[in-house]
Order: C-alpha cells, then structure tokens, then sequence
C-alpha cells in the first residue's frame, strides 16, 4: 500500500535538511500510515525541535497527527514570530491561558453589568 510523502521545512529545520543532504521538498517513502511522532523517530528528529505540522495545508499538533501516503507534510520549528504562526494556522496550538497576563472572566463582566445598572 505504501507510497511517497512530500516534506519541507521551515527555519532551522530547512539547514538540518541541507546537513543531511536532503532537497527541499524531501520525497520520503513510507509502507503504511504513521504518527506524527513515529514520522519524527523514522527521520532522526527530535520532537523537542518541531512544534507543528502542516498536513496538506493544515496546520496540526505533532501529537495529532497521523501521515498517510501521498501526503505534504511541512514541519515547523518552535519560535515562529506571531504573525507568521497566524498566516500558517499553528496561532492556537501553544496558546496561553493568559494571553499577555489579562484574566478574563465572567464575573467581571458580572460586576461591570451591576455597575451599569
């Protein structure tokens, strides 16, 4: 059943493909579907150093991921600024409970609704 896989890289991880020689895009032979992590032990990489995956232009958590022949696979390093995190769709993956130290909850739109009355 197997088939080819398509991977590119971003960052970092496009110079560890060129250390190994690989071109970009990589063509990767796999005989049956596997997990984003498994795809990271068959390729020598740590996990530590891809925070994401692209999968046919979806963005999804290495933990998620399940790699089918004939996919594009795109790994994303940790690090990615802001904005490029957004454009890629990984914006939610490592999102903090408390973006930018605010605390929202829903008693304080309790108290600012008695406030109004």
């Amino acid at each position: 059943m197997g088939g080819e896989i398509e991977l590119i890289a971003f960052m970092g991880l496009r110079k560890l493909f060129g250390d190994r020689g690989w071109s970009i895009p990589h063509f990767l032979k796999i005989e049956t579907d596997m997990t984003g992590e498994e795809l990271l032990r068959f390729l020598s990489i740590e996990s530590a150093k891809v925070e994401s995956f692209i999968v046919n232009r979806s963005a999804i958590a290495v933990e998620e991921a399940i790699i089918h022949p004939g996919d594009r696979v795109a790994l994303v390093p940790p690090g990615v600024p802001g904005p490029h995190r957004l454009l890629l769709g990984i914006h939610g993956q490592t999102k903090p409970a408390q973006p930018f130290g605010m605390v929202f909850s829903d008693t304080d739109n309790d108290t600012k609704k008695d406030e109004d009355q």
